[in-house]
């Protein structure tokens, strides 16, 4: 168990520090102490029909406050979700490979009710994206919420941490748009206090990519490109091919207080290019083209060399 933060606001306290098998078998690319909750819960998704003085108030951002709660240092371990649970879980999946959606979502429901983490994400992950139901972004909220509030301080090294970093960068992604017709307003810095949380304590790439990519926003409030580099090394260097490809824009160009490398941005370019694949990832191919028709002849072949170097020892384009 890692350290944690602990931080009283108001009346909102926030602690911040089945099978694995089934569960990546649901999405095979995916990668407690008391408290009130982290996001506003359920209630707080109602449509809300206009702005108003009275709405109930959105909880305090995420924040990161230097030193540990005594009552952080040996915290209990978490209890195991109920055997049921776990049953409805398993029978969830099944029938969801089976291809029965509207009886695995029952299933899958049951096991969240029973506090499963990982039944709550997928749930959040099929009403994200529309897996078989309409896309309702209220209760995916609504489910990656109940994983970050009674997850938030699992040990990164737990079956279900990655869901639940998976789960924090979901509600990031939600701060930064808003959800419409309910209480999510666009909320920047909860977007930018959330990802850190997640990058920070769980090594989400995802999270580090989003950290990063949001320092290098001129409309972000706190645009920082040093920060940003640091993030988007973290994430390059676990094979994430759009940590990749910004980091190597940044470098190729440089930037306040990022002196240019332009060979060592294409590195990071054509490493990024390597592992670009489909039309979502064209942005890539662009901005590695782009970089290498304008560097000059030993850029490029510095820049060539140290990526074929770098995938040689890595094996991870």
């Amino acid at each position: 168990m890692g350290t944690f933060g602990f931080l009283r606001m108001g009346t909102l306290t926030l602690a911040l520090g089945a099978s694995v098998s089934g569960a990546l078998a649901l999405d095979p690319t995916a990668k407690t102490s008391a408290m009130e909750p982290l996001i506003p819960s359920a209630q707080a998704l109602a449509p809300q029909p206009a702005p108003s003085p009275v709405t109930a108030p959105m909880a305090d951002a995420l924040h990161l406050p230097p030193g540990v709660s005594s009552r952080l240092l040996s915290p209990a371990l978490p209890a195991p979700a109920p055997a049921a649970a776990s049953d409805a879980f398993r029978a969830g999946t099944r029938l969801y490979y089976e291809g029965d959606r509207k009886l695995a979502i029952e299933q899958l429901r049951r096991a969240a009710e029973s506090g499963h983490p990982i039944a709550q994400w997928k749930l959040g992950r099929i009403y994200q994206t529309g897996d078989g139901v309409p896309v309702n972004d209220a209760k995916a909220f609504d489910f990656y919420n109940q994983v970050a509030n009674n997850h938030a301080d699992d040990s990164p090294g737990s079956p279900q941490a990655a869901f639940v970093a998976s789960a924090f960068v979901a509600l990031g992604t939600y701060y930064l748009k808003g959800i419409e017709n309910t209480a999510v307003r666009p909320n920047v810095d909860k977007a930018r206090e959330i990802y850190t949380y997640a990058a920070s304590y769980f090594g989400d790439a995802d999270a580090q990519f989003n950290l990063g990519r949001l320092y290098l926003e001129s409309d972000s409030g706190e645009r920082d490109p040093k920060q940003a580099a640091r993030w988007l090394r973290v994430a390059a260097r676990k094979g994430h091919g759009g940590a990749q490809a910004l980091l190597g824009q940044l470098l190729f160009t440089g930037d306040e207080d990022v002196p240019r490398r332009p060979a060592q941005g294409l590195m990071w370019l054509t490493i990024a290019r390597a592992n670009a694949h489909g039309t979502s990832d064209d942005w890539i191919r662009d901005a590695q083209e782009q970089a290498f028709s304008v560097a000059s002849e030993p850029e490029r072949r510095q820049g060539v060399a140290q990526a074929q170097d770098w995938i040689a020892k890595s094996g991870n384009p």
